[in-house]
């Protein structure tokens, strides 16, 4: 996540609790992209530091725990940017100039000058983001997929071009024979058909009879991997998406909510201005009386009822608006009764955070050196594949 502050209620629902959900499920890396800030922002860099440790704060504020993932700043693990570097040195002009999110800032942004190597690489750079992990996953909306496809692209050539070490064909065989008699047999023959016909089906086979094998070495493991499909080892795995419901949360003015708009909640926001954003929101604009009957389905504050409230309230507030049974400060209770619960404990657990700043840091250090510990690995094999390994010195 860029670093731009504070973050809001459209953040908490349209990613961390998605996060915090994840982090349960998977080892976890979520960290600030603050080179990627750079990208766009370049001469916007005064704030990215206090802007960092907010973002943090509300991450920390909002349940993702350091105790069950990796928390870290992207700059801060250098190894992204040499993987970066490393991996523009084969990544074809046309596949940057391609992907819809870089026309789409090009064309939105006209304010700002975009015109720069960095922002035309950072695809590039976020596919590093990914690979320097080996991530298996990537959990990402619909808009993002062409990013990860793209990082699928770029590990499987980096594959193909590095992962060819000197008698790989040989030692893939004696690999073949830990499978045992039977196993053996069937990958051959899964191999086969994939080699030879293209069937994604006995590829998948292929790969799920490998990853069943415990007895395995890691070594062993990607030379298996790799033989299947007919190439080399495999060096940077081809991560997949992850597809999760980012569902838009509406603003304070029917839009969606954004800084841009200045429609927002914050997510530690004091309880009164909540309460009070919320008291003066525009409602139906045919219900100019009391006695005027409403719909919902043209006021922005059932946009946030569909969010916050259970279908029993949502019910009552459609029967008390159309009928002018109900005003809509009366509509406008739940609401806010139901955006403060939820923020309590996040101000709660902010708490501890903002009186502690260098606990904060301490937590992002840790990650930023088990992130490092993982990259480095990664950037080691991959160094050794191109050749710049350099072990005699």
């Amino acid at each position: 996540m860029r670093p731009t502050g504070r973050l809001h209620l459209g953040h908490y629902h349209g990613v961390l609790k998605n996060w915090v959900k994840l982090q349960l499920e998977y080892e976890s890396f979520f960290f600030v992209a603050d080179w990627h800030a750079l990208t766009s922002h370049y001469e916007e860099t005064r704030l990215i530091e206090e802007n960092t440790w907010q973002m943090v704060i509300d991450w920390l504020a909002a349940g993702v725990n350091p105790s069950s993932t990796t928390l870290f700043i992207q700059s801060k693990v250098p190894e992204h940017a040499e993987l970066h570097l490393l991996l523009s040195m084969i990544t074809p002009l046309s596949w940057v100039e391609r992907v819809p999110t870089f026309k789409d800032q090009v064309s939105k942004q006209r304010d700002r000058d975009l015109s720069t190597y960095g922002f035309l690489g950072y695809p590039v750079l976020q596919s590093a983001d990914i690979l320097i992990y080996r991530a298996g996953q990537v959990p990402v909306g619909a808009d993002q997929v062409p990013h990860v496809e793209m990082t699928r692209e770029l590990a499987r050539r980096f594959n193909h071009l590095f992962g060819r070490d000197e008698g790989f064909e040989k030692a893939a065989e004696e690999a073949v024979k830990k499978l045992g008699r039977k196993n053996g047999k069937l990958y051959r023959e899964l191999r086969r058909s994939y080699v030879e016909q293209g069937s994604e089906e006995s590829l998948s086979r292929a790969q799920s009879l490998v990853a069943s094998q415990g007895n395995l070495s890691l070594g062993d493991r990607d030379r298996l991997l790799g033989y299947a499909e007919g190439s080399g080892k495999i060096i940077l795995p081809e991560p997949k998406a992850l597809l999760t419901e980012n569902p838009v949360m509406p603003g304070l003015d029917g839009q969606k909510m954004s800084k841009s708009y200045n429609n927002t909640i914050s997510l530690r926001e004091d309880p009164d201005s909540v309460t009070k954003k919320v008291r003066t929101m525009t409602t139906d604009p045919a219900r100019v009386k009391r006695t005027d009957p409403g719909d919902p389905k043209k006021c922005p504050v059932f946009d946030l009822h569909k969010i916050y409230s259970n279908p029993a309230t949502q019910a009552w507030i459609t029967e008390g608006c159309m009928s002018a049974g109900i005003g809509c400060l009366d509509c406008k209770g739940p609401l806010i009764e139901a955006i403060l619960q939820e923020q309590q404990p996040m101000r709660e657990r902010a708490l501890q955070f903002e009186e502690s700043p260098d606990l904060v840091r301490s937590i992002i250090a840790e990650g930023c050196e088990k992130a490092r510990t993982q990259a480095r690995e990664t950037l080691e094999e991959v160094r050794a594949a191109m050749g710049l390994d350099y072990r005699s010195l």
